[in-house]
Parts: structure tokens; C-alpha cells; sequence
């Protein structure tokens, strides 16, 4: 099938209210995966527009499952049961291939380079609707909902710290913990290592994130724990793991 008839055809939208804009940039998922996780991106462009134009090219080789527009106007792209081509290489819980087991939605923002502006509210309660919605009908629980930056930590850094995880998982969306600042402790960062460095590795593990248990807190273990602070403790992103942090760790892991 020409890209020309690819971008004509239509499809009727999985959520309801969804626009339908089709994009030629899919496959099928493979290895006869179904969606057991939805991933959260911004899109790093100055417009939702323009972010949409580019994910409907078929020279970018990119799309989504959706795009929600400043306005929270939600466009479908490709259909839920297809494999859009939004995470790129990425790991989560010892899985690659994330494309095939996720769903992507794409979030209007215009990112970190341009100051990470506020997302809208009624582009969050957009959000919200929808990604209530496509868990429900898939059975996807709070900890399969992921930031970009959760499956491809060093290369991704969005939807950012300013995305508000706590108030989507207090609506019903998503796995996230009331931080409790603890004072004191140590505090653990580069050229740390030794049993609580291991400690903390198996437990970003155990989590799902892909990091080596080495015992040695080198560049890739900070580089998850900023990641997993851009989440989890958006006030406090430093890639350090303090007592706080370990805390809220620990809560997810048993929450």
C-alpha cells in the first residue's frame, strides 16, 4: 500500500470525541503483543500544529496512538491496536521493544529547550479522560502508566518535572506516592558504592527501570535516579538518592 493511500485511509477512533488525523508511520505489534502500558510524552515543539503535521510525515518516521492539543482537542493517529512509533529504543521491566506493548500518547508542550512551559488545564483534563479511558478498556494498572523518560532514562526527559503525576494519579491515572521529607541520612551519589548502593539498584530494578546492579553508583545509576526523581520528587531532580527519595521507592514498590 502507496504512503498516499496509507495517509487517506481513516479508521473510526478508539476513544470517543477523539479527531482522526491517520498517520502512515505504524506497523503491527509483534511477537503477538497487546497494550499493557501507556507511555506520556511532551512533544517538543513550539505548537501542537506543528507537532502534528510531523507525526502524520512519513519522512519523519515517528507518530503516536494520540496527540492532546494546548486547547485539549485529542487527535487519534493510529489505532490502539497497531504498534505506533513513539518510544524508540527503551526498557522497562526487562522488555524492549516498547512500541509493541504500549500505547503513546503525545502531550502539546514545548519542552525542556524552550523552558518547559505549564501544561493547560484543560489540556490536562484531556489527558485525563483519555488515558482513563484506554487503561480501563485494556486493563492497564497505575504502574504500567510511564513517562518517556521512565523507559529511556538518559536519552528522554519528558513529559518533565513540571507534568503534574500526583494529580493524575489522585484522579485515577497512574502510580505516584505523597512525598515525606526526611532530613538527615546519607545521601548516595558518584563514587559512592558498597551494599547500599546494590540496595538501591535492585529496588530501581525491581521497579522496572533498566540499570545494572553493580554496587557502584556510576553515571548510568544517577542517570536513573534523576529519572525516576523527574517523576516521582519533581522539586528535588538531581540524580542524588537521599533518605526522601528511597522512601518514595519504597512506597511505590509495596503502594
Amino acid at each position: 500500500m502507496s504512503v498516499d493511500v496509507l495517509k487517506a485511509a481513516s479508521f473510526e477512533p478508539d476513544f470517543q470525541g477523539a479527531e482522526v488525523c491517520p498517520s502512515p508511520n505504524f506497523g503491527e505489534r509483534r511477537n503477538g503483543c497487546t497494550p499493557d502500558a501507556l507511555i506520556l510524552h511532551y512533544t517538543g515543539m513550539e505548537t501542537g500544529q506543528s507537532a502534528q503535521d510531523w507525526l502524520c510525515a512519513s519522512e519523519s518516521e515517528v507518530s503516536s496512538h494520540y496527540l492532546v492539543h494546548e486547547d485539549g482537542r485529542i487527535v487519534q493517529m493510529v489505532r490502539e491496536a497497531d504498534r505506533a512509533w513513539h518510544a524508540g529504543r527503551g526498557t522497562w521491566q526487562g522488555r524492549d521493544d516498547v512500541n509493541s506493548w504500549s500505547i503513546g500518547i503525545e502531550i502539546a508542550n514545548a519542552g525542556h529547550p524552550m523552558g518547559l512551559p505549564e501544561f493547560p488545564e484543560a489540556q490536562i483534563e484531556a489527558v485525563l479522560r483519555l488515558g482513563r479511558d484506554i487503561c480501563r478498556r485494556h486493563g492497564i494498572p497505575p504502574k504500567r502508566v510511564l513517562a518517556h523518560s521512565d523507559i529511556a532514562p538518559g536519552r528522554k526527559v519528558d513529559p518533565g518535572e513540571r507534568f503534574p503525576w500526583k494529580r493524575l494519579a489522585e484522579a485515577g491515572l497512574g502510580h505516584f506516592v505523597a512525598t515525606v521529607s526526611v532530613s538527615g541520612g546519607r545521601v548516595l551519589g558518584p563514587e559512592d558504592d558498597g551494599p547500599a548502593v546494590e540496595a538501591l539498584q535492585r529496588l530501581l530494578k525491581r521497579y522496572g527501570y533498566n540499570i545494572d546492579v553493580s554496587g557502584v553508583y556510576d553515571e548510568k545509576t544517577q542517570t536513573v535516579v534523576r529519572e525516576f526523581q523527574r517523576h516521582f520528587r519533581p522539586l528535588e531532580v538531581s540524580g542524588l538518592a537521599d533518605a526522601t527519595t528511597c522512601i518514595i521507592l519504597r512506597e511505590l514498590l509495596y503502594n
